[in-house]
């Protein structure tokens, strides 16, 4: 049984899932360019910002450290999982400028090595990157060939920023590429020990987990946008509600109830992406992606859809409070997030904009532009507010009052983006409430459908 990993990347997946193998009992070495992070890991602290892994480091001090040497730890340890960024290129790919360089660093260090060592590539890459961009850095470097000297398998994680230990613990299922059946054989053997839930293990080609990785991610995205263009629809029919309508469809086994809400689009550093991504690779192979590029950019429309409901209501003098800039709860990552965008776009309105969220500080708000203005309570934001634009359904909105929205003198628009205050604020003096996916003016909406079929064929 392997109790010694390795894990190359101390970014936002790699610390935690370093700390999460540690947590199973195993040794862990974490490998980062950044000595700031290493310093943290070794002094039992947690280097990014996410759920659960301060605690989780701090518990497993004995089994976890960090070091800036990449032979120091693959050649103490007998897996490696290497989890770098991949970001966008201009083609809309994924760069393997940072994979090439660790997998270069690895082969150098399996030069020094005499026993086995099982490779396993975790960033998101498109098909035909683990085996013919990387793998030839590996057996150059080294000097060895893949089979016998070392193992190789891709095999990315499905794990969200903000759950990231407890996705990677509890999967729903593990996927491996394999280079061949000793390495996936490992591999699986490692899962089983690591995985608290005993899930199931898909093993495939390397190319076959490569689409795979992209295509789950993408399904994902199209599902959730049809759920907002059925949110955009209800809003239109006489006592629509994209609640009820998504909660029916929910019951039905083939369509099932998750990412299908209708609020705000997608955001973070990896749904966007792939998308486009999977429109690159398709074009690469001379097809087509055409609902992947429709999903994004029907995504990336939202927020023009909420400035146009709140563009009547807006003076020169009006304060919009945004609440909720990170891309989903429980995260800090501003990256592709629908609040940002949102604020954004009301501040080229004109409006002033006051912004507020849990775990968003004011050194991460500069980034927004001089027009936005992050406060620290979302008190603070809501004393200065004339509309409130709720765009993550972060627990500390959930438990707001219709109090804490009235104003002397004045009426509140609250336009609610995940109705989770419908319950408390429909019908409230002192609020005007608008909940995306919901009918707000029925007798004109029926007077729409009306005109639609009164002369029926």
């Amino acid at each position: 049984m392997v109790r010694h990993y390795s894990v190359v990347g101390l970014g936002k997946l790699g610390a935690s899932m370093a700390a999460a193998i540690a947590s199973r009992g195993c040794n862990v070495i974490g490998v980062d360019v950044n000595p700031q992070v290493v310093e943290a890991v070794n002094a039992g602290c947690t280097p990014i910002q996410e759920t659960d892994l301060a605690t989780t480091i701090a518990a497993n001090r004995e089994r976890l450290r960090a070091t800036l040497n990449v032979d120091e730890a693959i050649l103490n340890s007998e897996v490696t999982f290497v989890i770098v960024p991949t970001p966008s290129d201009t083609r809309g790919a994924f760069s393997l400028r940072y994979a090439a360089a660790s997998f270069s660093a690895i082969g150098r260090a399996l030069a020094l090595k005499r026993t086995y060592h099982l490779v396993v590539l975790t960033s998101t890459v498109l098909p035909g990157a683990t085996r013919y961009g990387l793998l030839p850095l590996l057996e150059q470097e080294s000097g060895k060939t893949c089979g016998p000297d070392f193992g190789l398998c891709y095999s990315p994680e499905f794990v969200a920023l903000g759950s990231v230990i407890r996705d990677f613990l509890y999967p729903d299922f593990n996927l491996i590429g394999e280079f061949d059946a000793h390495s996936g054989d490992l591999l699986e053997a490692c899962y089983s020990s690591i995985t608290a839930n005993a899930p199931p293990c898909r093993r495939m080609t390397i190319e076959n987990a490569e689409i795979t990785k992209v295509a789950l991610n993408t399904f994902v995205t199209t599902k959730i946008t049809f759920a907002n263009m059925l949110a955009d629809l209800c809003e239109r029919l006489p006592g629509g509600d994209v609640d009820v309508v998504t909660n029916a469809l929910g019951l039905d086994s083939r369509i099932g109830r998750k990412y299908l809400t209708g609020a705000l689009g997608y955001g973070g550093p990896c749904f966007p992406r792939d998308n486009v991504a999977l429109g690159f690779m398709a074009r690469a192979l001379d097809t087509e992606a055409t609902l992947a590029e429709a999903t994004d950019k029907m995504n990336r429309a939202l927020a023009t859809r909420v400035v146009a409901r709140l563009q009547p209501m807006i003076r020169p003098t009006t304060t919009v409070a945004v609440l909720g800039l990170a891309y989903k709860p429980y995260s800090h990552v501003l990256e592709e997030s629908q609040g940002v965008t949102v604020a954004k776009a009301l501040a080229a309105t004109g409006a002033r904009v006051v912004a507020y969220d849990p775990l968003v500080d004011h050194p991460a708000g500069r980034e927004l532009g001089v027009h936005i203005t992050v406060v620290d309570s979302v008190a603070a934001a809501l004393r200065q507010a004339d509309i409130v634009v709720i765009t993550t359904p972060d627990p500390a909105f959930h438990t707001l009052k219709a109090v804490d929205f009235r104003k002397s003198g004045s009426i509140t628009v609250v336009l609610d983006c995940w109705r989770i205050l419908a319950a408390e604020l429909a019908g409230q003096q002192g609020v005007t409430y608008m909940p995306l996916g919901r009918s707000t003016d029925d007798a004109v909406n029926a007077a729409r459908l009306a005109e639609l079929w009164a002369k029926p064929l």
